[in-house]
């Protein structure tokens, strides 16, 4: 035995060989608090379950996942709910991206408006939508009322099954595009700037300089930024229903929406929990192919690749 296991107290060995145990005790609670909820979703998803019929409860196992293949609905919902996750992750990406760009110089303007534009984050999405859809009223609106002193009249925004996801889309741009910009602004501003000295040295085009060196920089950022957006979005729920409670008909009937309302409008648990599995196998199998093109982008920018 070495003079320095003498030394140390039996007791205080006995706390630091337990010390490891202790520090990842709260991620074993976090853990264990994601994993009942889960498990308990599984367990309802392979039964025959609604609150107003309890008698005829029993397993079905796997009838709930395969009535849903012949069953329009779903798909139209399914299609919703990508559809919208490509059009908001897509148009924010995009803005977040130009803005970002826009604001890159640290000047005391630029902060102060970066500052400025992250206040719709700020406000809860719920509230965002309540507000928004008393602006987009066609009665008493001001967007209306604006669209109407430019010609255009009787646009009637979420009411209207042509014009309901163009409306939900535009709530969540007002609220989330200041996440992507900020994400792509801290990206921005942290990229080394000797390539960029030496093409502004050699004359290159600023356009060059941006898609060929800018952006294959930045590329592990945009796609975290991506990530992030991604896995918010398939799972939106506070805006659409907030605005139009998946309406007009099954307009914007998306995964949360409906799994909702299967629960407390249809008091169908089990159709409900699986619905929420099936979304939860689509954000694992998106997730995953996300992370694994960003950790090739950024082995990549790293000149490992």
């Amino acid at each position: 035995m070495t003079d320095d296991a003498v030394a140390v107290p039996a007791s205080r060995r006995r706390r630091i060989k337990f010390l490891p145990y202790i520090l990842s005790l709260p991620a074993l609670i976090v853990c264990i608090g994601i994993l009942i909820p889960f498990v308990t979703a599984v367990y309802y998803s392979l039964l025959r379950y609604r609150l107003n019929m309890p008698a005829m409860k029993g397993f079905i196992w796997f009838q709930n996942y395969i009535g849903f293949l012949s069953d329009p609905e779903f798909w139209n919902t399914v299609r919703v709910s990508l559809l919208y996750t490509g059009l908001t992750v897509g148009v924010e990406v995009l803005l977040g991206l130009a803005i970002a760009v826009l604001l890159q110089r640290q000047t005391r303007f630029n902060n102060t408006v970066s500052v400025l534009l992250l206040l719709p984050l700020m406000t809860a999405p719920a509230l965002a939508a309540l507000m928004w859809k008393l602006m987009t009223n066609p009665g008493f609106g001001i967007l209306s009322y604006f669209l109407q002193c430019i010609g255009i009249s009787n646009f009637k925004w979420a009411s209207d099954p042509s014009s309901a996801l163009f409306t939900v889309v535009l709530v969540d741009v007002w609220v989330y595009t200041p996440f992507i910009m900020i994400l792509l602004l801290a990206g921005l501003r942290s990229l080394p700037r000797q390539p960029f000295e030496a093409a502004a040295l050699d004359g290159v085009p600023r356009h060059f300089v941006f898609f060929r060196i800018t952006l294959p920089m930045l590329a592990p950022y945009l796609m975290t930024a991506m990530l992030f957006r991604l896995l918010d979005s398939i799972q939106q729920f506070d805006i659409i229903y907030s605005m139009t409670q998946g309406g007009p008909g099954n307009t914007l009937l998306v995964f949360q929406v409906r799994s909702y309302l299967d629960f407390y409008q249809y008091t169908n648990v089990a159709k409900s929990a699986a619905l929420l599995i099936i979304l939860w196998a689509i954000t694992y199998t998106l997730s995953n192919i996300f992370v694994k093109q960003h950790l090739k982008l950024r082995e990549r920018a790293r000149g490992l690749a």
